[in-house]
């Protein structure tokens, strides 16, 4: 699963290395943490796709891991599912009640725990393609909200000027798609009066903020959105 990341939060090492493997053998990329305050700051750090704990862990517990995961899921966008060798009715309520997505008992098949990650993947796509048709757009590691003026990259907020902001707008609106200057003038600025090297000021300052690959210049003619280029 290209572009998809997975985070593996167990104490557990056997289990980590032996997950670890097989998850980048399907093309994941795979980062790891053997207890809950780990795993919770790697969450933040990368806002993976996917977060896979356990529940029984020393110091912040699984439960109370995915309670500060869904607290910040703003930042932290990605689906959460448990793993424990622990089956009781009262560990599944305690984990759903938590803010988890999924539940996966020990002993665990990884061709069968890799099968409902894809599920919870293309769960959560459903939704964010949902989303991206009111006032959401996830794009890569973008995602920008359209009512709050905030862009979140990797679940950090960006604060960006209104027309850097709308500028970054159009441009996601139709990722790979290369709009004119003079198309982007009619859209951002209307007939107000601006310089000639306006947009690629704008542009500039976006690719300080957003990073320097994602806007690429097609010389002569505009600029376009590319996805995987960060």
């Amino acid at each position: 699963m290209e572009n998809y990341s997975v985070l593996l939060v167990d104490d557990d090492e056997d289990i980590i290395e032996f997950l670890e493997y097989n998850f980048k053998k399907e093309g994941y990329v795979v980062y790891t943490a053997m207890d809950g305050i780990s795993g919770l700051k790697l969450a933040l750090e990368k806002n993976p796709s996917v977060i896979i704990l356990d529940i029984m862990m020393k110091g912040m517990d699984g439960i109370q891991l995915c309670e500060e995961l869904h607290k910040r899921k703003v930042e932290i966008t990605g689906m959460k599912m448990f793993l424990t060798a622990r089956g009781e009715d009262f560990s599944q309520i305690a984990g759903f009640d938590s803010g988890a997505d999924d539940f996966v008992v020990k002993p665990i098949n990884p061709k069968v725990l890799i099968k409902r990650v894809e599920a919870l993947l293309r769960r959560n796509s459903n939704v964010n393609s949902t989303e991206s048709s009111d006032y959401i757009i996830n794009i890569g590691n973008l995602k920008i909200d359209k009512e709050q003026y905030i862009v979140w990259k990797n679940g950090k907020s960006i604060l960006l000027p209104r027309k850097e902001f709308k500028l970054l707008e159009m441009l996601a609106s139709k990722p790979g798609k290369v709009f004119h200057r003079d198309e982007i003038y009619d859209l951002i600025w209307g007939d107000a009066f601006v310089g000639d090297r306006t947009i690629d000021v704008h542009i500039r300052k976006l690719r300080e903020k957003i990073g320097d690959n994602m806007i690429v210049t097609v010389k002569g003619v505009g600029y376009k959105l590319e996805i995987g280029t960060q």
